[in-house]
Formats: structure tokens, C-alpha cells, sequence
């Protein structure tokens, strides 16, 4: 029987995946002594990931797929639907997660040596650069027509994700019940995605002292803006005129509320705007105000790629309303993000163009159209993506700054940021 419309339009991102997970040893769901398990974890994630990428609306499609026809490598497996079911219900969303896991560690192999042209020439001390944000499964969910009454009454919890802007993939994810839970706390699993002398872009929704000090203790940069009405000491002016202010500061001003380790605070004038960042990245030759403005317009790929996650792909009917079942298909989601997010950051390194010039909406639709018309979506983008409007100019990042001559600037003798005994306010 000829395979359908629909099998054909996915058929490139599948191979990826089935690839992928021939060589993926994934964790078998814990189960009481006697029978062996029927379906193996890994065949029946990868039934999850194509009923998925298929846009089929029911958990019952996983069984049908794998009891009636088989997936990729994976025989077909005699099994009740209730028993699909029961292990989606009864599974942790950590089994997925490894599925996702072992495909971004192929991607970071295969991407290894990428990175977006624009990006080469800035930020060159840090080892990578990341963006941290996170994602309200509510806020999904007011997406979703088949959840909208239930989650107007109840929250359920959020995901903390780790993306790494150089390669333009994910790098962790995190799931907490509780979403009214401090960011910070999920936040510091993430940490350990990051190799020392990495620089993270995080929003105010991170801000904090100890949190701030924690990353400088950890080894690692990082760039936030300044929340407003926070106190500061300035220690040492590095720069200043009628538009910018470059200096060395203590945060907190009380005896309550104070960081342990020095700061530089960068503040700049933009069309009468004042901009307000702080880093712990003292010395401006390495960070200069324009790689700063630069590196945090760069934090918003992260909320791009959220909203590839809620709109592009389209995950608009979930299976059921039990979060364990709802936690699978997102982490589904995530995995094949990632592969969409290898395919642009590969045609936009070949066709010497930034990431964010390569449209994701374009690519979500053609690239599966392209695969099953038996042509290299990669190679034909690349060859005919401007033409077509695949890829385009963009404006994003040209920032209007000012100029600075860092022969004006007044360095001190080291960089090394100063410490002070620490005292922090509120709630750790």
C-alpha cells in the first residue's frame, strides 16, 4: 500500500530521528517481578514522536501504529490500546526526556563546529552563550481548544528550558509541578548544562543577589538587566559622558539587602530611553556595550523558540487532560524542535546567513514537502531559499548605539571582581 500524503510530508525529519534512536539506550519504566514487558520503552517513544510530528489526535493512534503496522526498525507488537494507555498514564516524563536527551547529544555532535556568521565575531571569550527562560504548561494550554476549561481553572505547572544560542538547539529541559515556584530553583538545574566560562542571558524574572553570585562562584558570566529601583555603590567609573555610563558597582545599598561580588553596570541612552544592563564580565575589551546590547537581543531567540513549540508545530490537541500523558507529548515536541532548529542552523551556516534570517514557519511546511518530492531540503534551500523567500534580510539586529572609543576608557589595574561579606533579603 502506497503511504499517504501526510507519511510522506514528515518522512525526512523521521529518518533523522530513526537514526537517531538505533543507537539511543534508553531506561525501561520500572515494573513489578513476572511477565516481561510486551513494547519496549524506546518503541514506544518513538510511537509517541510520530503520532506527534503526524498531528494524529488521540494516544489510541500509538496503538493502532504499533500494533497494526510496526515503526521504523520496531517490529509490530501485540497489545491492547488501555495498555498504551496505562504506560503513557503511569510512565515519567524523565523516560521521554531521555529521547530527547540522546538526540540533542547527536545534534551538538553533528553541530559541533556551526555557528551562526554573525556570531564569530563577538563574545569570543565565552565558551558558549545561552539563553534561560521558561514556559507555563497554563499559558500552552489556553492554546489548546481541547484543555481551554480546564485550564482556565487550574495551573499545571512549567518548563524551564536551556537554549543554546550559538548552535540554535535546546540544550536542557526541566519540569516543576508547582508554577508559582521561584524560577531561580528549577533555573540552577540548568547550570549543569553549562561548561565553566559560559555566558548566560537571563531576563528579570531571574534577578537576584545570591543568584547573581552564585554564577560568578560557579564560573560563569552573565548578562541581565538591571530591575528598576535596584540600589547600587559605584566602585570605580570606567566610563561616562552624557549618554553612557560604564562603571564597577556594588548591588544593594542597605545593610539587608547586598552581592558578595562586584559588578559592571552599563547603562546607555536610546532614543530617550535609559538601558540598564549589569554583567560580571568587568573588563569592557572583552565585553564591550555593543556586544552587550547585541548578546541580549540575542536572548529573545529563546522566546522565538517557544513560540515554535505553541504555534508552528502546531500542537493544538492533546491526548488527554492527565499531565503525565500531556508531559509526554510536549517533550515530543521539544525533540522534534530540535530537529527542525539542526536543519535551519545548518542552511543558514552553508548559505552564510544569520539563524533568524531562515524562516522556522517556511521550513516546518517545506522541508517535509521537499524530502517526499525526493529532493535534499537542506541543499535546495540553500541554493534557492533567497529567491523563495526561505531566507530573508533582517533588521533585528542592527542596533542603533552609541560609539565608544575604549582610549577614553580608564581601566583598573585588575578585573578580578572584588568580594564583600554578602547579606540577602526575602525568601532563598
Amino acid at each position: 500500500m502506497a503511504p499517504s500524503q501526510s507519511e510522506q510530508n514528515v518522512s525526512f525529519i523521521e529518518e533523522f530521528l530513526a537514526n537517531t534512536l538505533r543507537h539511543v539506550e534508553v531506561e525501561e519504566p520500572s515494573k513489578k517481578a513476572g511477565r516481561p514487558r510486551v513494547l519496549p520503552a524506546l518503541a514506544l517513544w518513538a510511537g509517541v514522536l510520530v503520532c506527534v510530528l503526524r498531528g494524529w489526535s488521540s494516544q489510541r493512534e500509538v496503538w493502532r501504529l504499533l500494533s497494526m503496522r510496526g515503526i521504523w526498525h520496531f517490529p509490530r507488537y501485540t497489545l491492547t490500546d488501555e495498555a498504551v494507555y496505562k504506560r503513557l498514564e503511569q510512565a515519567s516524563q524523565d523516560s521521554l526526556k531521555q529521547v530527547f536527551e540522546a538526540v540533542t547529544a547527536s545534534l551538538y555532535v553533528a553541530l559541533s563546529n556551526h555557528q551562526a556568521t554573525s556570531q564569530a565575531s563577538w563574545c569570543s571569550f565565552a565558551c558558549g552563550v545561552f539563553a534561560l527562560d521558561e514556559m507555563t504548561l497554563d499559558k500552552l494550554f489556553r492554546r489548546l481548544p481541547s484543555l481551554r476549561a480546564e485550564s482556565s481553572t487550574k495551573l499545571a505547572g512549567k518548563i524551564t528550558a536551556l537554549f543554546d544560542v550559538r548552535r540554535q538547539v535546546w540544550r536542557g529541559l526541566a519540569y516543576q509541578e508547582n508554577p508559582q515556584q521561584n524560577e531561580r530553583v528549577a533555573a540552577r538545574s540548568m547550570l549543569d548544562y553549562m561548561p565553566k566560562g559560559s555566558l548566560l542571558l537571563t531576563d528579570l524574572g531571574y534577578f537576584g543577589f545570591q543568584w547573581f553570585d552564585d554564577l560568578t562562584q560557579a564560573g560563569l558570566y552573565f548578562i541581565s538587566r538591571l530591575r528598576h529601583k535596584t540600589t547600587f555603590d559605584i566602585i570605580e567609573v570606567l566610563y561616562q559622558d552624557d549618554q553612557v555610563l560604564d562603571a564597577l558597582v556594588w548591588l544593594g545599598s542597605y545593610r539587608a539587602d547586598r552581592a558578595r561580588f562586584s559588578v559592571r553596570l552599563v547603562q546607555y541612552n536610546h532614543n530617550g530611553v535609559q538601558r540598564s544592563f549589569i554583567t560580571n564580565v568587568l573588563d569592557p575589551r572583552l565585553l564591550c556595550l555593543a556586544d552587550i546590547a547585541m548578546c541580549y537581543a540575542r536572548r529573545w531567540d529563546i522566546e522565538m523558540m517557544f513560540n515554535l513549540i505553541k504555534t508552528h508545530l502546531k500542537l493544538h490537541v492533546l491526548w488527554s487532560s492527565k499531565l503525565s500523558v500531556v508531559l509526554h507529548q510536549v517533550f515530543a515536541v521539544f525533540t522534534i524542535a530540535q530537529v527542525i532548529l539542526g536543519l535551519r542552523l545548518d542552511i543558514a551556516n552553508q548559505a552564510n546567513a544569520d539563524p533568524f534570517e531562515v524562516s522556522l514557519d517556511l521550513l516546518v511546511r517545506w522541508v517535509p514537502r521537499l524530502a517526499a518530492d525526493g529532493l535534499d531540503p537542506v541543499q535546495t534551500i540553500v541554493e534557492r531559499g533567497r529567491l523563495a523567500g526561505f531566507i530573508r534580510p533582517s533588521s533585528r539586529l542592527k542596533l542603533l548605539l552609541p560609539s565608544l572609543d575604549l582610549a577614553r576608557y580608564a581601566f583598573p589595574n585588575s578585573f578580578v571582581p572584588l568580594q564583600r561579606p554578602p547579606r540577602y533579603a526575602g525568601k532563598t
